[in-house]
C-alpha cells in the first residue's frame, strides 16, 4: 500500500475534528480524560476571540504539547487553543498521517473557489454532526511553536481542518457556519434536558 492509500485509509473516517472510531477500553478511558480537559459548548470562551501570540517561550512550546496530546488522546484531528480556554491564537492539526503541525497567529491567504458541503464534528460539542460548506483548498501562513515561518497548502480534510480551527480562534463555531434547519436541530440536541424524578 503505498503512502497515499495509507494517507487516505487513516482519514477516511473523519468528521470535522472527530476521528469516528471504534477504541479499546484503554483508548476510550483516554479520549473521556481528554474530553473532560477540553471546553464544552456552551463555554464563553468557545465565542471569545483569541489574542496574537508575542513571545515564542517555553510556556508557548508546553501549551502546544499539551494541545498535541489532547488532541490525540480525545481522538481528534484538530484543537485550537480556546478549546482548552486559552485565549491565545494557536492551533494543532493532523497534517498528515505521520504529523501534527502547530499554527500560531495562522493566516489563510488564499482559498479555493471551489467548495463542498460535508458533515463536520467537533471535540467541543461533542455528538453534533453538521454539514459546513469550506474551501476545497487554502494556503495557510503562521508559525510554528518556535516562530519559525510556516506555510502549508493544504486540500481535502487538511483543508477543512485548518477552517474550522480558524473559526475557533475568532470565536465562531461550526453551528454558526451551518444551515438554519442543522443549526436549529442541533441547537435542540444540545439544550440541557430536564430530568423529572
Amino acid at each position: 500500500m503505498d503512502a497515499d492509500d495509507e494517507r487516505d485509509e487513516h482519514f477516511d473516517h473523519i468528521e470535522g475534528q472527530v476521528i469516528d472510531e471504534e477504541l479499546d477500553p484503554e483508548r476510550d478511558a483516554r479520549r473521556r480524560l481528554a474530553l473532560a480537559q477540553i471546553r464544552q459548548y456552551p463555554d464563553a470562551a468557545l465565542k471569545m476571540k483569541a489574542r496574537p501570540v508575542a513571545e515564542f517561550d517555553d510556556e508557548l512550546r508546553s501549551l502546544v504539547a499539551r494541545m498535541k496530546l489532547l488532541m490525540v488522546d480525545a481522538n481528534g484531528i484538530g484543537l485550537a487553543a480556546t478549546q482548552v480556554g486559552v485565549l491565545r491564537r494557536v492551533f494543532v492539526f493532523q497534517r498528515d498521517a505521520d504529523e501534527i503541525a502547530a499554527m500560531v497567529n495562522p493566516e489563510i491567504v488564499e482559498r479555493s473557489e471551489e467548495t463542498d458541503v460535508a458533515d463536520e464534528g467537533c471535540l467541543s460539542i461533542q455528538g453534533i454532526n453538521v454539514p459546513v460548506e469550506r474551501s476545497l483548498e487554502v494556503t495557510i501562513i503562521g508559525k510554528d511553536e518556535n516562530g519559525e515561518d510556516v506555510r502549508y497548502e493544504l486540500g481535502d480534510y487538511a483543508a477543512r481542518c485548518v477552517q474550522h480551527e480558524a473559526d475557533h480562534l475568532d470565536g465562531v463555531l461550526m453551528i454558526d457556519r451551518t444551515t438554519p434547519d442543522a443549526r436549529r436541530e442541533a441547537l435542540g440536541m444540545l439544550r440541557p434536558r430536564i430530568v423529572l424524578t
